[in-house]
């Protein structure tokens, strides 16, 4: 039975495998169970990482750090292309906000630092390790090295100090904040699902439902005038499906030429209908649509790849065949486009017109919903290539002994954005399927803990029971709690906001991906990935430039 062992304890690609994958299903497990109504959900792979760890089970180190960083860009890149199209109109809208929230977080951190080393007679290295541990910033931590560096005559063995330190601040780190998010969920008795789904309405509300009014042209002044000529209809926000003239249906055309007495079929925002029949004449009590006609409407899914990343005033095929497209739905979201609007792959359009000039137009955007399901491998592919090159490209700062990077995180975060929100780029399309989009995700952020606990399992529990390690451990944690459930409570209390929301930016302002992922399982909202992507650039950055602050002022006085 040697064998057998040899899988847990000889160092090998199998045993790699058989490791990673037995902690990530034991921790699975061991989250899923519930007491007193509370789960660690994806928390549980940690710990179980740290008990295999303890129990002297150990990867090779080149193939552990290989598996948590590949696990990391997974998780971050599928949650930059799952926030991607709406990231930037929240950013427009809660950007400065949230940024003030985590900055403070990040502050209140480098404050508690200072506080410790002043009062609690902890050197500068376990210093800047404990605030990297316990802001689960491995960027950081690579700074204080980097700055520690600069520092002349100092002993070798201190130099090892923020290493230990971080590894001890760390799991708890991750904890933390999970900890924070279920105590501001008890103490304001708020249910995540009820949170989620008043977030979703609030984005609802930003983007207003199109409504529909059938609209007869009264105003003289508009008779023998074009369709396009007309006020707000031509500004955009309302499309005329059809007009009903001479007890005929016809599908409306720019060029359309209106008479008194006919009636427009008018889809928009109601305070845009509004505005219409104000200036065109009255509603009427007649419904354009069940008029008998030939003209139907049917749904037509956006998946050609020629489609992608045109307006529909560069369309081809409705202005042909006389075809109206008068809503949009993107990401459940339903409303009436602009003749600007830029369709993205995935996009559902409803078209009005005859059935063999809609099929046309269905030929021409695609509509083949099975390619919604396969996964577009080159550009996912390509997209972390991408990602990765530019976490690694140096940024030279004033002031500072060594460039700032984005990182295996912030890179892959920062090019999924940008490429979701792209769309296309030449013949690659960047779209990931839901499913494969989760799958992904999940798969990544348990690779990710898994390699964590195993890494600080070994020498955890000697650690905590040996030397300062425990007093360490308690540091760490006043550094990960206090700063992040003052700014909560005052987030939640003062400014009400949104839990889900507040779940990612928590997340973000530790730049904590499993925290991330557990408030994403909790809520079952995007929510806190769109929080988490709107502060996680001035947090990563703040967070390393307070390292290398921390090391570089302490060691002077």
């Amino acid at each position: 039975m040697n064998w057998f062992g040899d899988l847990f304890f000889v160092q090998s690609a199998a045993q790699a495998v058989v490791v990673l994958l037995l902690v990530s299903a034991v921790g699975l497990a061991f989250g899923s169970v519930r007491v007193f109504g509370v789960s660690l959900g994806i928390g549980g792979v940690l710990f179980a990482g740290l008990l295999f760890g303890h129990l002297k089970i150990s990867l090779d180190e080149h193939v552990l750090e290989f598996a948590r960083e590949f696990g990391l860009i997974l998780f971050v890149y599928t949650i930059g292309m799952q926030v991607g199209p709406g990231f930037f109109s929240s950013l427009r809208r809660e950007g400065l906000p949230l940024n003030l929230l985590a900055g403070s977080v990040v502050l209140g951190g480098v404050l508690l630092a200072y506080l410790i080393y002043r009062f609690g007679n902890v050197p500068v290295p376990v210093v800047a390790g404990l605030f990297a541990g316990a802001t689960t910033n491995t960027p950081a931590l690579a700074a204080a090295q980097q700055a520690l560096k600069d520092v002349p005559n100092l002993d070798p063995v201190v130099r090892t100090q923020p290493g230990l330190a971080y590894a001890i601040a760390y799991p708890f780190g991750i904890m933390g904040i999970i900890i924070t998010m279920l105590l501001i969920r008890y103490v304001f008795r708020i249910n995540p699902q009820e949170e989620a789904a008043r977030f979703l309405s609030l984005q609802r509300a930003a983007i207003p439902k199109p409504a529909t009014m059938n609209i007869e042209v009264q105003n003289p002044n508009l008779e023998g005038l074009p369709l396009e000529k007309v006020p707000v209809i031509s500004d955009g926000g309302v499309v005329v499906s059809r007009i009903l003239h001479d007890n005929r249906v016809e599908v409306a055309q720019p060029d359309t030429i209106l008479h008194v007495g006919d009636i427009l079929l008018a889809v928009g925002p109601k305070e845009k209908l509004e505005e219409v029949r104000l200036i065109v004449g009255r509603e009427s009590a007649v419904d354009v649509k069940s008029v008998p006609s030939r003209i139907t409407t049917r749904r037509i899914v956006v998946t050609r790849k020629s489609a992608v990343g045109k307006t529909l005033d560069e369309l081809e095929t409705p202005r042909l065949y006389d075809v109206n497209l008068t809503r949009v739905s993107r990401a459940e979201i339903e409303f009436t486009p602009t003749p600007d609007f830029r369709l993205q792959f995935g996009d559902t359009v409803l078209a009005v017109g005859e059935e063999h000039a809609i099929q046309k137009v269905a030929d021409e955007l695609g509509n083949s919903p099975k390619q919604l399901n396969h996964p577009q491998m080159i550009p996912i592919l390509l997209g972390i290539v991408l990602g990765v090159i530019v976490g690694s490209c140096p940024i030279f700062l004033p002031g500072l002994p060594a460039p700032v990077r984005l990182g295996l995180a912030g890179g892959p975060l920062l090019i999924a954005i940008l490429l979701s929100r792209l769309g296309r780029l030449g013949p690659l399309v960047w779209y990931m399927p839901i499913s494969a989009n989760f799958m992904l995700r999940e798969l990544g952020i348990v690779l990710f803990l898994s390699c964590v606990g195993l890494r600080a399992g070994d020498q955890f529990v000697a650690t905590l029971t040996q030397g300062d390690g425990f007093r360490w451990l308690l540091y760490g944690a006043m550094i990960t709690l206090i700063p992040i459930l003052t700014v909560a409570f005052i987030a939640r209390y003062f400014m009400k906001l949104n839990y889900a929301s507040l779940c990612g930016l928590l997340a973000g302002s530790m730049t904590d991906p499993p925290a991330l992922a557990f408030a994403g399982a909790t809520t079952g909202s995007e929510a806190p990935y769109i929080s988490y992507a709107t502060v996680y650039p001035l947090v990563m950055l703040m967070r390393v430039l307070g390292a290398q602050a921390l090391v570089l002022m302490l060691m002077r006085l």
